[in-house]
């Protein structure tokens, strides 16, 4: 969020950050809402995505867990995001 604030302004950070949050809050929710995501699944963990505006906010969960392993621009080349 620094590097888009410094980017593109404090404003336009605070919104991008406002719709990931209430996204994961939603996510909270509905933890099987995100779809599998295909560029993760050679590591057999069944790390999932749900998309919020141009980022990909990338979890998978262990029983009753959420964990968020990344928030992920998708306007990147894919390869970074493929550990």
């Amino acid at each position: 969020m620094d590097y888009l604030a410094q980017e593109a302004g404090a404003r336009v950070a605070d919104g991008i950050a406002g719709k990931v949050i209430a996204d994961m809050e939603w996510l909270a929710d509905h933890p099987r809402g995100g779809q599998f995501e295909p560029l993760l699944d050679h590591l057999g963990m069944g790390h999932r995505r749900l998309v919020s505006g141009h980022y990909k906010i990338i979890y998978r969960m262990i029983e009753d867990v959420i964990f968020i392993s990344d928030i992920f621009d998708s306007r990147q080349a894919p390869e970074k995001m493929a550990w």
